[in-house]
């Protein structure tokens, strides 16, 4: 089945340093373990490896919040989402970050070549700055209604309604999402990439074939917009890489983030002992694919080849684009707990679960994918356990209780197990193109095959029969066989059932090769359960766990109320409450204090400043729990130096007390900074 080997390198897009990794990242990065699996289980030569992408104003925000320099924050981050990858079963080689040595070096290299090439250009420009903070505001912390459709609340350099870029100047009514304060224009130098010079090049690549039909035509809009020159500075205070010979502009983001990629496979080559230039030269055979979410396309199939173009590197064979991951039809919600932390996921249930279901859901289009809770329940119950692991449990208990754990000399069909095996360019042809539903039909329409087969034979009656033993023991070792066929196919998409399926056979399930003789005389190893079914009641624990909303403001009033009447303090008037300014909050982190057993120490973003807050909330509330939520609190409180440190505010609950105290929580959709009244 397989042609010559094939050197592959596959990316996923870089999730960002400073924060968790959720179920909606988790959707492409199965997505590309599952590609990169197969590959090497047809004997190909295939590299998976990608970065955080480390650079930007939110780190630098996130780092001055937390008081640590950003280096420290980004590198503890690295280590958890690198754990998180292992434990979802992300078969990388290799994980960096933007911000290594490797990546510095390359993005120079890459400036330097498009800058003797005459692409790059200086200018002075306009751009808006916020007075409060002293500083230009980059793109993303720039907020105002799409000049393209007149959509509110969009982002300074893309719109995610019609997904149209432009300039921050040209949004409509545009304010700073630092401080909330209107910007103002000021003039800078900086330096842009000429896109424009590559036009013919781009256009030749578009429409090569390396875009999915629905990213190329997406794409002829652009052109006939017109490619735009791409600023790629910024101006200082930015956490990033100093553009060489300046003292403070820095490298847009986007800049080094895609060079992540191939920073990230230099990486591996200096430690492998890999020749690099054979991967990234122009005249490489080698291939070379990127995983992405539709949302940065234009970056991704515009800007990066252009990039690569001017700067004497090869450009990718591929750039595949999927669709944004729904729960239960609806867009990830933290007050209903579909917002759903990959850690949180695996406190809780079996990774191959939600492998199967993504794999089970994807095809090589753009269509958003929706878990369905009920139904991620029911499919992987009924297919994973009721029919794939089904058939090894039935048949290794009557071959372990009545052939001493070996298999027969012959199968009595082998033509069955000859059909099985042909099966496997097809769905190798559907694993290729990345239509893993497809491949998932047809690999359960075995498992429904075998299963009749058994059914039919009913090696249960057979062996009460007496002079039958050589006919059931060919059945459960046909049945063992046909079973091993499908671990293997479906072994990229559920690496940890088919590590168990491989011990208990006593042989390797990862060769697609290996399946074209059957298993015969073979011992078994003591059969132990592969797969349990998924608990419903797992799965609404885990909801539970990643919910943040809390009891109704009604209940939370009345608590409040129930304080005896001994414990109210003096009078105030409307006027003195009305002064209160009370803003929502989103809880950038959370942390015990030593030597405080009642204290947490909460971060808190208010859309224009981060405060420290000390909350005597501990007995009612784990960190973990905290993090990313929103709340309530008192913005114009005195700033109040206490033993730990001072605090900055003040967060609202109410309740008796110990595991009843309850945060006030605003209405789902309230943003960081808005006015609560």
């Amino acid at each position: 089945m397989t042609d010559k080997q094939r050197q592959i390198l596959v990316t996923s897009a870089l999730p960002y340093a400073n924060g968790a990794i959720h179920l909606g990242h988790m959707l492409e990065y199965i997505q590309t373990d599952i590609w990169a699996r197969f590959q090497r289980a047809q004997g190909h030569e295939c590299y998976f490896a990608w970065a955080d992408d480390a650079h930007g104003t939110p780190v630098m925000l996130w780092a001055r919040a937390e008081g640590k320099p950003p280096e420290e924050l980004i590198d503890m981050m690295n280590e958890e989402h690198k754990q998180d990858f292992r434990d979802f079963g992300i078969s990388f080689d290799n994980y960096s970050s933007t911000h290594s040595e490797y990546n510095r070096q390359i993005v120079e290299h890459i400036y330097r070549q498009l800058d003797a090439a005459g692409h790059i250009e200086r200018r002075f420009i306009k751009q808006l700055y916020d007075e409060q903070e002293g500083m230009f505001l980059p793109d993303r912390f720039i907020r105002g209604t799409c000049p393209k459709c007149g959509t509110p609340d969009q982002y300074g350099d893309s719109c995610e309604s019609c997904g149209s870029t432009y300039a921050p100047t040209d949004l409509i009514e545009p304010r700073s999402a630092v401080s909330g304060s209107t910007p103002v224009m000021r003039e800078s130098e900086h330096y842009f990439f000429r896109l424009a010079d590559f036009e013919a090049l781009l256009g030749d690549w578009t429409t090569s074939g390396a875009l999915q039909p629905e990213i190329a035509n997406k794409l002829k809009e652009w052109f006939t917009d017109g490619l735009r020159d791409w600023d790629i500075s910024r101006d200082a205070p930015y956490f990033g890489f100093r553009i060489p010979g300046t003292e403070d502009k820095y490298f847009y983001v986007w800049v080094d983030a895609p060079v992540g990629y191939i920073a990230s496979f230099r990486e591996l080559c200096e430690r492998e002992g890999l020749d690099f230039d054979a991967w990234w030269s122009p005249a490489s055979t080698a291939e070379v694919y990127h995983f992405i979410g539709k949302d940065i396309v234009y970056f991704h199939t515009l800007f990066w080849p252009a990039m690569l173009m001017g700067a004497g590197f090869r450009t990718p064979t591929a750039v595949y684009a999927h669709g944004f991951l729904t729960v239960d039809g609806a867009k990830m919600s933290k007050s209903r707990g579909t917002f759903i932390r990959g850690r949180t996921y695996l406190d809780h249930l079996n990774p191959d679960y939600l492998r199967y279901y993504f794999a089970a859901k994807l095809g090589p289009g753009t269509g958003d994918i929706d878990l369905n809770l009920e139904d991620f329940v029911q499919r992987v119950n009924s297919d994973v356990v009721g029919k794939v692991v089904n058939i090894a449990s039935r048949c290794a208990g009557f071959i372990q209780r009545h052939f001493g754990g070996r298999l027969a000399d012959d199968l009595p069909r082998p033509e069955l197990y000859a059909d099985f095996v042909s099966a496997r360019e097809r769905i190798g042809a559907e694993f290729e193109e990345r239509n893993y539903q497809s491949a998932i039909r047809s690999i359960m329409a075995l498992a429904d095959e075998a299963n009749r087969y058994i059914d039919d034979e009913k090696p249960w009656q057979q062996i009460k029969e007496g002079g039958r033993e050589a006919e059931v023991h060919g059945v459960c070792s046909q049945g063992i066989n046909l079973f091993r066929v499908l671990i293997t196919l479906l072994a990229p998409v559920l690496p940890f059932t088919a590590d168990r399926a491989a011990a208990f056979l006593g042989t390797p399930v990862d060769d697609w090769q290996a399946i074209d003789e059957p298993l015969l005389g073979a011992a078994l190893n003591t059969f132990q359960p592969l797969l349990t079914r998924v608990d419903p009641v797992k799965v609404q624990a885990m909801v539970e766990h990643s919910k943040e909303s809390l009891q109704p403001a009604a209940a939370t009033a009345e608590a409040a109320v129930a304080t005896e009447v001994a414990d109210i303090e003096p009078e105030i008037t409307i006027d003195d409450f009305t002064r209160v300014d009370l803003r929502v909050a989103r809880i950038v982190t959370a942390e015990t204090v030593e030597g405080a057993d009642r204290l947490l120490r909460l971060t808190l973003d208010i859309g224009n400043a981060t405060r420290a807050v000390f909350a005597g909330i501990r007995s009612a509330y784990q960190p973990a729990e905290l993090e990313g939520r929103l709340t309530v609190m008192v913005a114009n409180l005195k700033p109040r130096k206490m033993r730990f440190g001072v605090s900055e505010g003040m967060v609202l609950a109410a309740g008796p007390g110990g595991k009843d105290i309850f945060l006030l929580e605003p209405d789902d959709g309230a943003q960081p900074g808005q006015r609560v009244t």
